[in-house]
């Protein structure tokens, strides 16, 4: 029976929203702006730090067309992931350029910016601490002075001054890892900037506030994360709030936050009528909740035949102004920096660092995009150490089966091995073109990843329509990748027999659905998809058991397939789901069933790790990534000449769905290795504020990818899936920097690699990159700056 539903699963299923998407007939929350629905515009800072003197907002009441303004006073309540950090407008100080002060409602949006422009705002300048640098140095003036006050959501990470968080990995004796006499130590350091999302629906909300309740349809991938904190933002019940998503136009972490929502909450209650806020490009560049730029330093301490015996790393990441979600993502090094190679002994330090600039947040792969590149550009610089080869090292080196994570957790199977046999095997398949007479520089590279699926609650429930279709209710939200249309109705369809154009995938709806903890984190598939499984199973059961009655025959006998219960081996004698169902209906009531999903929980080294969110990884996916650069040495221009992918997918529900996720995954990667580069100026406004001065990959840039999907890896998602659109950025700057490092005969330590970069690589002599505010902290266990 189970292989059966396993067969029926696997299909190269078509996007049923891909039509109306080319067509733009999709109705996004922007389209749910009706004739009526007020316009919003937040007044925002223009200065990076100040204390709030004075705010009069009476003259801007008075304007045509206001109907109301909030400000602090209107949301006395204080939220964060970790931290309770976050006011949701300035309260007393400026703590980054762009921040929210106000926010108008009025007939039309012209008229809410003539309003915003009339608020008086008299401030005091303080100094901004605009780098993570100037934050962590001696005596640094504090950017959140009340910091000990703050309400800490989740206890035992070591926190002080401007670090907002910290995490730890403390697994074995690493001093005397390293002051072993047969061990050759690498030291390497590492920065990259912050990447932005560029999703193609800007952030966007529409709220209105009826019988005591507030509705709130919003461009999010977090529904019910959305519902919590408005609701702990403006100091209400989250039972008062309805939140609806209608499709949302790309998100890639970026809608892994509740943003706009309360502001538009709260003036939706003070007039009465609907409020639409809407961020315009220029909004959405500038208080993006970016990818964080951030810096890494990693030591190793290397036997001559290539055994890790230990490993010490420090991560800063930029949290910006508050904590956010950066405080959950300094989790993820333990995972990423610790997660591809054995290690012996390990010490590990990621923190959140609070600066004076616009905060950042989650994004695809996280911090694991730039953990993985300043890793394997490390591995590389210790082959160059000890004089093995690169591949030879890892065949050697990466985890196994039985072996430890950073955090003693045991890995199950053997999985990187065969994926890096896999790609042997694509490579050598590839004849080498001819170059004569190309000057070029050429490099090639091979580099491993570990990731992780992130799991969580989900809550799902199933109804059997008396026609035969089901409808499938869940808090999932489609957010492009395709789950909501495509993976979850081919589950659901395989149980119940039916085809998976006949499941309908009601939208997202908190009063409809249970709770689910977002899409995001390659989670849909696995949680979702278990959720819908286990209610889908019920409905079967239902099935079967009228089917049985109907037609005197064991449930044993029974088989669920085309739209039809059959008698096995007697086609044609059983009858049509549809039938069960109508009957059922009128004799029973309606047919339904529930199914819940939560992490089960993998066992990690007691006492090891300190302020993680996420001690094991539930379930581990990794990635083997190949490619070959061409370097112009006269511009620094790099070309990506070949890209090849093998990716752990545990079970491939969808080959082609995960062929899109690989190649689009690889072409944004290619942006944050080689093009997009967002920079904080001397006033600390971002300084790429549109298209014209962010630079994303374009069409001439894309290669297409040679894919090898990985299938058979231990997995509890349903059928062994895994999430498949989180992973295929993980390894892509990893992989072209060390391509280019090995094609400009340089050490790489930053990202992206920009034609002036690589240039002046090129022509300078290589030097060292040095941190020296990470060696400063780096053997010392306490939080510095903790006035």
């Amino acid at each position: 029976m189970n292989e059966q539903i396993e067969r029926s699963t696997v299909m190269n299923l078509a996007r049923r929203d891909a039509r109306d998407k080319l067509r733009g007939l999709t109705q996004y929350t922007i389209d749910h702006v009706r004739p009526g629905t007020l316009h919003a515009f937040l007044l925002r800072s223009e200065v990076s730090s100040a204390r709030i003197l004075r705010i009069d907002t009476s003259q801007a009441r008075k304007m045509p067309g206001v109907r109301a303004i909030a400000t602090a006073e209107d949301a006395p309540g204080f939220f964060g992931i970790g931290i309770a950090d976050h006011p949701l407008f300035a309260r007393e100080v400026i703590r980054y350029d762009g921040e929210p002060v106000a926010a108008i409602a009025a007939e039309t949006l012209e008229q809410a910016k003539a309003a915003a422009a009339a608020i008086e705002l008299e401030l005091a300048p303080m100094p901004a601490l605009l780098t993570m640098a100037e934050a962590l140095r001696e005596g640094a003036p504090l950017i959140h002075e009340d910091w000990k006050n703050y309400e800490v959501l989740l206890e035992g990470a070591a926190r002080g001054g401007n670090v907002a968080w910290e995490a730890k990995v403390l697994r074995g004796d690493t001093d005397a890892a390293f002051a072993r006499p047969d061990v050759t130590i690498v030291d390497s350091c590492f920065t990259v900037g912050r990447q932005n999302h560029v999703s193609f629906e800007p952030r966007a909300v529409v709220a209105t506030f009826e019988d005591g309740r507030y509705h709130i349809k919003t461009s999010t991938q977090v529904p019910w994360t959305v519902r919590n904190m408005t609701a702990k933002a403006l100091g209400v019940p989250a039972s008062q709030i309805r939140v609806t998503v209608p499709p949302v136009g790309g998100a890639f972490g970026l809608k892994f936050d509740c943003s706009l929502e309360p502001f538009a909450a709260i003036l939706a209650r003070k007039t009465g009528r609907p409020v639409a806020l809407i961020n315009s490009r220029r909004e959405e560049m500038l208080t993006c909740l970016c990818r964080e730029n951030a810096e890494i330093r990693i030591r190793s301490a290397v036997t001559p035949e290539g055994e890790i015996v230990g490993r010490e790393a420090t991560v800063l990441m930029d949290c910006g102004a508050y904590g956010g979600e950066q405080i959950f993502l300094t989790t993820m090094t333990a995972h990423t920096l610790g997660g591809n190679y054995k290690l012996g002994s390990v010490r590990l330090s990621s923190r959140a660092v609070y600066t004076n600039t616009a905060p950042n947040g989650a994004f695809r792969a996280c911090n694991g995009v730039y953990n993985t590149f300043a890793l394997e550009r490390h591995t590389d610089e210790i082959c160059e150490a000890i004089g093995m080869h690169p591949m030879e090292f890892r065949r050697r080196n990466v985890l196994g089966d039985g072996d430890l994570g950073s955090t003693g957790q045991v890995f199950e199977g053997e999985v990187l091995r065969p994926m890096l046999e896999k790609m042997d095997r694509l490579r050598g398949a590839s004849p080498q073109p001819e170059r004569h007479g190309d000057r070029r520089l050429f490099g090639r590279a091979t580099t491993v990843g570990t990731w992780f699926i992130f799991v969580g609650p989900s809550a799902a429930t199933v109804n059997l329509n008396a026609d035969g279709s089901a409808t499938l209710i869940t808090s999932g939200v489609e957010i492009g990748s395709g789950t909501m249309t495509q993976s979850l109705p081919q589950i659901v369809a395989a149980q119940l027999g039916i085809s998976p154009q006949e499941v309908i995938v009601k939208g997202a709806d908190t009063d409809a659905a249970g709770f689910d903890l977002g899409v995001g984190g390659g989670r849909t598939t696995v949680s979702i998809g278990a959720a819908s499984t286990a209610a889908s199973q019920e409905v079967r059961r239902k099935v079967l058991a009228a089917a049985s009655e109907l037609l005197q025959t064991g449930v044993e006998e029974l088989t669920l397939g085309n739209g039809r219960v059959e008698i096995q081996g007697k086609k044609g004698s059983g009858m049509t789901i549809a039938a069960v169902a109508s009957h059922v209906q009128k004799t029973e009531g309606p047919v339904s069933g529930s199914g819940a999903f939560t992490n089960p929980g993998v066992d990690a080294m007691a006492g090891c790790a300190m302020g993680h969110f996420i001690d094991a990884i539930d379930i581990p996916v990794f990635a083997v990534h190949d490619c070959e650069v061409a370097v112009d040495p006269d511009t620094g221009h790099v070309e990506v000449l070949s890209y090849r992918v093998v990716q752990d997918v545990g079970r491939a529900l969808n080959p082609r769905a995960i062929y899109s996720q690989i190649q689009g995954g690889v072409v944004q990667g290619m942006g944050y290795a080689l093009h997009e580069d967002m920079s904080v100026g001397p006033d600390g406004r971002i300084l790429q504020s549109g298209f014209e001065t962010y630079r994303l990959p374009l069409a001439l840039d894309v290669v297409p990818v040679e894919i090898v999907l990985h299938e058979g890896a231990p997995s509890i998602g349903p059928l062994g899936t895994k999430g498949a659109g989180e992973v295929p950025i993980l390894n892509v700057g990893a992989t072209i920097a060390c391509a280019v490092s090995r094609a400009i005969d340089k050490p790489v330590h930053s990202l992206p690699l920009t034609p002036p970069r690589v240039l002046d690589l090129i022509i300078n002599e290589a030097k060292p990159l040095d941190l020296p505010h990470i060696s400063r902290m780096w053997s010392d266990n306490t939080i510095g700056n903790t006035r």
